[in-house]
């Protein structure tokens, strides 16, 4: 890492412009005292709102999301709100996004979002865990714990198990209606 020490004008103080690698990309930012909150933890211990826009980006870029569906004038998605953010404060590893469904109805509709509030697990892109209703925070805590103890690469091959017989039952009704 380097830096560069300028005098602040009249100010008597030190500014340092420092540079360094992080992931391979650069950053330079200006101190006087104290570095800036690293923006990973800080995104991982507030709960993002997601959008059609960053929600690619967003899930497919972490391992663990939990989202929470909810829509403003709903009186369970308030009274669950402040139980999902104090999980997001103790699961600082974890991804904790928001869809607001009335803002973002085309995010709903894909994933089938009837009722809300609902919670969903997404872990490597495979959502695990959907249910509508406010979950109490012991309940959001066993969820989490379950999740998190799945094997993912029996969920992947039961997937794809799915995947390979529902395409094997679409192709034979195909041959039956070309019959």
């Amino acid at each position: 890492m380097s830096r560069t020490a300028f005098g602040g004008q009249g100010s008597g103080t030190v500014r340092y412009v420092e540079y360094g690698a992080d992931c391979g990309r650069y950053r330079l930012w200006i101190r006087t005292g104290h570095r800036p909150p690293d923006r990973k933890q800080e995104a991982r211990m507030s709960t993002v709102e997601l959008t059609k826009e960053n929600f690619d980006e967003i899930v497919s870029g972490s391992d663990f999301v939990l989202i929470d569906f909810w829509a403003e004038w709903c009186g369970p998605c308030k009274q669950f709100g402040p139980v999902f953010q104090r999980s997001s404060e103790k699961h600082d590893d974890l991804v904790f996004a928001k869809i607001d469904t009335e803002a973002q109805p085309e995010l709903a509709q894909a994933f089938q979002i009837q009722s809300i509030p609902t919670v969903m697990i997404v872990r490597d892109n495979i959502a695990v865990f959907a249910q509508p209703g406010a979950l109490s925070e012991a309940d959001l805590e066993n969820v989490i714990g379950q999740a998190r103890e799945l094997d993912m690469d029996e969920v992947r091959a039961s997937v794809a198990e799915a995947q390979q017989a529902e395409q094997a039952q679409s192709e034979q009704g195909q041959q039956a209606q070309g019959k």
